[in-house]
């Protein structure tokens, strides 16, 4: 996926025409347009302006962005979570622009699931690269909690092989490299893994204990 055909969604928290008669309303507009337009002379297809309300999931999964934009000072700032929340199912990059530096603040963010955190970024010639950044971050940790929950199931099938290698032992009188290739044989004559065939002489032995 090139850099150009990416989709971007802004999350705001004011996605309504504000009172005219308040000045921070007007403020809050003007902020979102400003974000808008450095996003889109940036070089940024512009998905859709979406509030972080209960809708937020089914509107994502509708719109199908590759990038999701955060107006913190529009309110989304307390809204975070919602928005990772909404992104469960599909994650994608989060990124959060503010013109405010708290360093609270973007320790939660960070903390919530946001990958970059953008002080005064607005200048088009810095969107592009805080984007790339934020994505390749993104990508990477993906990477890194796929390995980990990878880690996590082959930690969680060696427990269970060695629960069926100490019953057979324990059944059978059998010595653990016994044990451990009547399973393997077991498995290749079922065209099952290891694990598989374990887990069934569990679940067996659990039934008839």
């Amino acid at each position: 996926m090139s850099t150009p055909e990416l989709r971007l969604a802004v999350i705001t928290l004011s996605a309504h025409v504000p009172d005219l008669a308040d000045s921070d309303g007007w403020d809050e507009a003007l902020r979102l347009r400003d974000l808008v337009h450095g996003l889109r002379v940036g070089g940024y297809q512009i998905a859709g302006v979406l509030g972080a309300d209960s809708q937020l999931p089914d509107k994502l999964a509708a719109l199908a962005p590759d990038v999701l934009i955060v107006d913190a000072e529009s309110g989304a700032r307390d809204a975070i979570e919602h928005v990772v929340w909404a992104t469960r199912d599909a994650p994608r990059p989060i990124v959060l622009f503010t013109e405010e530096h708290d360093p609270t603040h973007m320790r939660e963010a960070v903390a919530a699931g946001v990958v970059a955190y953008v002080v005064a970024g607005l200048a088009p010639e810095r969107v592009r690269p805080i984007i790339d950044v934020a994505i390749a971050r993104f990508e990477h940790e993906q990477s890194l909690r796929g390995e980990l929950a990878r880690a996590k199931g082959q930690l969680a099938e060696r427990v269970v092989v060695d629960r069926a290698k100490a019953l057979l032992m324990q059944r059978h009188g059998l010595p653990e490299p016994q044990a451990y290739a009547r399973l393997r044989k077991t498995a290749m004559n079922q065209s099952l893994t290891i694990h598989e065939v374990a887990r069934r002489l569990l679940e067996l032995a659990d039934l008839f204990a």
